[in-house]
């Protein structure tokens, strides 16, 4: 009992603002490595399950607060006597994420990243590119035998919502795997192929359609989850056509049709350019719209 009072008034404590006289340039270099820490773990918290986790460990602190002010002593020892076992049991059922986490940590050049950053720029203008260009093919062959594809490339917006509805992967952008996820008959042909840090992350995903009225009537159902993707965030979507074999992209909406391999390659090549901006919106106005529909 005494241990969660002194860690409650530890935390009151902290609100007390210091004086500005005793400030250090160690204090400054602390607080950049705290908010650089606590950013990094919030991102990755975000894009896992533990971003569920994270919501209820939230209502247990803020339960856990409630208790402490109003004094209720039982509730106060059940929580002191069972920290320890929620704290071990999070390690134990989020082992996979939390090793994810390591493994991509490992990965990172943070030092080069930090003191060179064009140089890192430099590289993922290059991964991005050979990206793009490993795409374009893979969809104008598939777009020569009619083979229907649906790739969405995130932009700022992550869409974990509709990936999750698919099969995860975690694999290089190459045009062979591409055509060999469409193909006729395969396991993951059916559905949308999701592809984030020029990475195919996930296969065989369900998006949502497009009400857009104004839309040909001869549009399919593949171009229609392409636009009400585009709609809802600020992806692009390449759509080649089953029936016709030509390409297409949505964005913010709109469908440009009878693409050439040059006329995509321009499409890629503004969608790496154009500043990302407006996507918190667009997906504000997408988290609205699915709301109105469940509430129908």
């Amino acid at each position: 009992m005494d241990a969660i009072s002194d860690f409650f008034r530890h935390i009151f404590s902290w609100l007390a603002v210091p004086s500005l006289d005793n400030l250090r340039i160690s204090n400054f270099i602390e607080i950049f490595i705290i908010a650089f820490v606590l950013y990094q773990l919030f991102k990755w918290i975000k894009n896992t399950r533990a971003w569920t986790l994270f919501k209820g460990i939230i209502v247990v602190i803020a339960f856990a607060v409630i208790a402490y002010v109003l004094d209720l002593t039982t509730i106060l020892w059940i929580f002191t006597n069972t920290f320890n076992v929620i704290v071990i049991a999070i390690f134990v059922l989020f082992q996979p994420e939390l090793r994810s986490a390591l493994e991509q940590l490992g990965r990172k050049r943070i030092m080069s990243s930090i003191f060179n950053p064009s140089a890192s720029s430099d590289r993922m203008s290059k991964e991005t590119e050979k990206c793009h260009e490993e795409i374009i093919k893979a969809v104008f062959d598939m777009a020569k035998v009619k083979t229907g594809a649906l790739i969405v490339l995130e932009r700022q917006v992550l869409l974990n919502e509709y990936e999750r509805t698919g099969i995860t992967l975690d694999a290089q952008v190459s045009s062979q795997l591409l055509i060999n996820i469409f193909e006729h008959n395969t396991p993951l042909h059916d559905g949308a192929v999701f592809i984030r840090n020029n990475r195919i992350v996930a296969a065989t995903c369900y998006l949502p359609l497009s009400e857009n009225a104004k839309l040909s009537k001869a549009l399919g159902t593949r171009h229609r989850a392409g636009v009400g993707i585009s709609e809802i965030s600020d992806c692009i979507t390449i759509i080649v056509s089953e029936e016709t074999g030509f390409v297409s992209v949505a964005r913010d909406g709109v469908l440009h049709s009878h693409l050439s391999v040059n006329e995509l390659r321009r499409e890629l090549q503004e969608e790496k350019n154009t500043p990302q901006s407006g996507g918190k919106f667009r997906k504000l106005k997408g988290i609205l719209k699915n709301e109105k529909k469940a509430d129908q």
